[in-house]
């Protein structure tokens, strides 16, 4: 069987650079190799392309930029000409890939911005399309999407970073119309970078001022604290009416929302697979996650998060285009309990990559 070239593609210049180095080694540790030729491009900190072709193990401890293999690397915009290794000497050897994996975190790579070079190139890739992650990134957009179409999600206000900002008015209004404590989000973020739960005016300041950092325009969402716990659900395929739905997981956790050190290294929480709620919240999870699918035009995967409220109420919470693919990552442990293997999940998410 003539193997299908992949070239995989990691690092990236998000604060989410470590999580894509993990991920991507749990993928090339259970990636079949009878049927893939893996091409390695690695993406710096500060967005340099390279080719690398030494072991897993140098990308998992971030190493893989000393090896003797690597070499700049790029990927051409013109339709056909694949990628580019860039010699010693100069010169550029063209490199033809079938597929693309990008295993790439928040900015850059999960807003649009690479899927949009990805269509110019015309080369499959796994994922959702650049409009879909584009708006899936920023948070407003999936707030006005979703309620368009019914889905529910906390309220919330939108607020820009602008000379004339005057925060203590913004406080005011979101302590009316939100009440306390109020979480502040950055619109284009991962991995709960920049985000903040405050119930005093200093809180918020200082809150705001840091999630402005983290969103490059500096907008933030101010949102009502959900009073409950977090669920997920894990959504796979291209086909609106022929979804794969894998079981919904729930999250547990003494921190005041689930952060970076809980989701990475299970500080302070703990990850319930399947969720421990009735069959029948499950089905209302999954049923809402199929309609926020098919309402942000998403294909190939997305993991899509709720909130179960105090009175069962189930509503959104956000969407992630390229979840984690760590060992301790939700989205391949929510497919593995309905029996899809990581390797099987991987086949399935490049094949989807093909058909379209």
């Amino acid at each position: 069987m003539k193997k299908l070239k992949l070239a995989i593609i990691f690092g990236g210049q998000s604060s989410e650079y470590p999580v894509s180095l993990h991920s991507v080694g749990s993928l090339i540790h259970n990636l079949d190799m009878e049927r893939y030729e893996p091409l390695y491009v690695g993406i710096t900190q500060t967005g340099k392309w390279y080719y690398y072709g030494g072991d897993v193990e140098a990308i998992e401890h971030d190493r893989w930029q000393e090896h003797e293999s690597v070499c700049e690397m790029i990927l051409s915009p013109s339709a056909g000409d694949g990628f580019l290794k860039v010699l010693a000497d100069g010169t550029l050897e063209r490199v033809q890939v079938d597929c693309i994996f990008p295993v790439l975190h928040g900015k850059n790579g999960e807003d649009g911005t690479i899927q949009g070079l990805f269509e110019l190139s015309g080369i499959p890739y796994v994922g959702c399309g650049h409009m879909a992650s584009a708006l899936i990134m920023d948070k407003e957009m999936t707030h006005i999407i979703a309620e368009a179409n019914g889905i529910p999600c906390a309220p919330y206000l939108c607020v820009r970073k602008s000379s004339a900002l005057d925060l203590k008015k913004v406080y005011e209004e979101a302590k009316e119309k939100l009440g306390l404590p109020i979480f502040m989000k950055p619109a284009n973020a991962g991995s709960s970078f920049g985000i903040h739960k405050a119930s005093t005016f200093a809180e918020f300041v200082s809150g705001m001022e840091d999630a402005m950092k983290h969103d490059g325009r500096g907008k933030v969402i101010l949102e009502k604290t959900i009073e409950g716990f977090e669920i997920g659900t894990a959504v796979m395929g291209n086909d609106p009416d022929d979804l794969i739905i894998g079981s919904v997981d729930e999250i547990e956790t003494s921190a005041p929302f689930f952060d970076y050190e809980g989701k990475y290294n299970m500080v302070d929480s703990a990850i319930y697979c399947p969720a421990r709620i009735s069959k029948e919240l499950s089905e209302q999870a999954k049923q809402l996650a199929l309609a926020t699918y098919r309402a942000l035009n998403c294909r190939g995967l997305t993991r899509i998060d709720l909130f179960v409220t105090k009175d069962e109420q189930i509503i959104l919470n956000e969407a992630n285009t390229i979840p984690g693919f760590t060992a301790t990552s939700r989205y391949p442990s929510m497919m593995k309990d309905i029996g899809i293997s990581f390797t099987d999940l991987l086949n399935r998410l490049i094949a989807y990559a093909m058909e379209k």
